[in-house]
């Protein structure tokens, strides 16, 4: 099989990239997804994605190694494998971080990626019911954008006590200021999730210059020197080359983008080496940078059962009544995206962004929900948004379908976990505030906002992932021995190939990672249009 275009990975951005190629009937693309696709009602149910992240059907589930910052704990990372990736399976929420984000991006040697030439491609994929066309928001793009249709009375009362302990609600998080608090923006359209895939692909799926297989593993990368020509699959059992007449294009995330890259010999040499693999492109920086948000979750008992989802007979009824309001008019709880409000806010003044995130959860959430607590309950989720601790991505095997040695090294960075006991401490504030007492039982794993050594102790006890790696293959100047692709997304050393999702984010994104990622793709693509428009680059000067 032989296309002009190959993109690997069906998640948040590759499916931008795939539709928004094959837009022009004169070019063929092929879309490779080692996930199946996503036809079940849990991926359009907004709150199958809890049951579907326990079933396993669409995602896989990684650990990482044992984090010396969390008591030598493995954490926890889920992600996507699926049409739609990881936008198929999280908890919907649309936030696209601070403007500052992406200035920095730029003046760290990566033009075009400021925040006034990225808005804009935020605004082309938005279709946005919260506020129309804006100077910030866009209306008519593929992914719908909403606010809850039903959510619990709590969030209402979460924003109320934001508002009493110093902290206004910002009309627009994603506008003109980010600090305050709000009610969730989410990836929703008509009550249903809004994924990728079903925002950019599903709509588009009878273009016959678009080919969608799923359940096609990538092996490795096919190379003529260090032109990336083609692509070994296995599918159905069947090995075979799937080559691309102009370009290839990575988009399998953070863990999957810099494990391809190193099974097909690009990456760090000597851990090449040390698997067997022929050096093709030694790049020190592939798998390497790697950044996490971390998350202390904090969880209350509900005094009632509109406190938030219960695991108990009126919570089994509420949802089989929810489940038949959903079907009959896509309202009710099974809208929930159960993170349904949150706030921004900066844990010492001089900050120029928020250094914390919170996410008000209508429901008891330890340990990622595989730790069920009986009775009704409502939690908060506290994100530290700037981690400095860095971590890396390392191959346990030369085999792609194998899995990775993955080592965020939380709380590395001596600054982490004090700048995330100051959240708690304010978040313990607002959530013991008296707008919440009519729902707020007793705290589970209680803790102290005048005990810092016992937060300490606690987020080390249970913090993890709030489910956003990012930066593992680094954007950045070729002169930049840590950066892995170009401003162009095109990688270092290499021709016809390009990576395209959240890997090549230089720092994390402050919030939600994504909207990004989505946005990454749109850049992406146009980016490929225009070099499909300029003339044919020489081969000395296609390296960088």
């Amino acid at each position: 099989m032989e296309f002009d275009y190959i993109v690997i990975g069906a998640g948040s951005a590759g499916s931008v990239v795939a539709s928004r190629l094959s837009e022009d009937p004169a070019v063929t693309v092929c879309l490779l997804e080692a996930g199946g696709p996503d036809s079940s009602v849990l991926t359009r149910a907004p709150l199958g994605f809890v049951a579907e992240a326990q079933l396993k059907k669409n995602s896989v589930h990684y650990t990482t190694v044992p984090q010396p910052g969390l008591n030598g704990r493995q954490g926890f990372q889920p992600r996507g494998q699926v049409l739609g990736g990881s936008s198929a399976i999280n908890a919907m929420i649309y936030c696209r971080g601070h403007r500052s984000d992406y200035d920095r991006w730029a003046a760290e040697g990566n033009p075009g990626w400021d925040y006034a030439s990225v808005l804009p491609y935020f605004k082309r994929a938005e279709d946005s019911e919260c506020f129309g066309a804006t100077d910030y928001h866009g209306q008519g793009g593929p992914l719908g954008v909403a606010y809850l249709r039903s959510p619990f009375p709590t969030s209402q009362a979460f924003l109320r006590a934001c508002a009493a302990q110093g902290l206004a609600q910002t009309p627009d998080y994603n506008g003109a200021q980010q600090e305050g608090c709000w009610p969730a923006q989410v990836t929703q359209r008509g009550g249903e999730r809004c994924s990728a895939a079903r925002a950019y692909l599903t709509p588009h799926l009878g273009r016959s210059n678009l080919t969608v297989l799923t359940h096609a593993q990538c092996l490795r990368l096919q190379w003529q020197g260090r032109r990336a020509e083609g692509v070994h699959i296995v599918r159905g059992g069947q090995q075979s080359l799937v080559r691309a007449r102009r370009e290839i294009v990575l988009s399998g995330g953070a863990y999957g983008s810099p494990q391809l890259l190193m099974c097909s010999g690009v990456g760090p040499a000597d851990q090449l080496q040390a698997q067997g693999i022929a050096v093709v492109q030694a790049l020190t920086g592939v798998g390497q940078n790697l950044q996490d948000h971390i998350t202390a979750s904090l969880n209350w008992k509900g005094l009632r059962s509109d406190a938030g989802f219960g695991v108990c007979p009126s919570g089994a009824m509420a949802l089989l009544r929810g489940m038949r309001e959903w079907q009959a008019q896509r309202t009710g709880c099974i809208t929930s995206n159960v993170a349904e409000a949150g706030a921004f806010f900066r844990t010492e003044a001089g900050l120029h962004a928020s250094d914390i995130e919170l996410e008000f959860v209508a429901a008891i959430v330890e340990d990622h929900s595989r730790k069920l607590h009986w009775g009704h309950g409502f939690g908060l989720h506290v994100t530290l948004t700037r981690p400095q601790s860095r971590g890396e991505v390392r191959l346990a095997s030369s085999d792609a379908r194998q899995s990775l040695l993955i080592d965020p090294r939380y709380f590395s960075h001596p600054d982490d976990m004090p700048r995330l006991v100051k959240g708690v401490q304010k978040s313990l504030a607002i959530m013991n505030d008296a707008a919440l007492a009519p729902w707020r039982g007793k705290m589970l794993s209680p803790i102290s906002a005048d005990d810092p050594a016992g937060i300490e102790r606690e987020l080390r006890r249970s913090a993890d992932t709030e489910y956003h790696p990012v930066g593992t293959c680094r954007m950045g100047p070729a002169d930049n021995p840590a950066a892995v692709v170009g401003p162009d997304l095109r990688v270092h050393g290499c021709t016809g190939l390009r990576v395209a999702d959240a890997s090549v984010m230089p720092n994390i994104t402050t919030g939600n990672t994504n909207a990004p990622s989505i946005m990454i793709g749109e850049k992406c693509a146009d980016l490929l249009r225009a070099a499909a428009r300029a003339p044919a680059r020489s081969s000395a000067g296609s390296f960088g």
